[in-house]
């Protein structure tokens, strides 16, 4: 998620707990959909739907948070 961001991620992840907290909640949703649609883990269609909706709205708000830190 946002590869021309990784320093600023990294450094905001050190000094912002709810910013590192939204990065780990999407990570681990983008592990546990990867997971379900290759059936490792059980899920319906509506279930992994709801879950990418879920990781689109943090990777939106990441994204916010990262771009109000790049400004200066």
């Amino acid at each position: 998620m946002f590869p021309e961001y990784r320093e600023r991620i990294s450094q905001l992840k050190s000094t912002n707990g709810h910013f590192a907290r939204l990065v780990d909640e999407h990570d681990q949703l983008d592990q546990r959909i990867a997971r379900m649609v290759a059936h490792q883990e059980p899920g319906t269609p509506l279930e992994i739907e709801q879950l990418k909706k879920k990781k689109l709205r943090l990777k939106d708000e990441v994204g916010a948070m990262l771009k109000q830190a790049a400004t200066p």
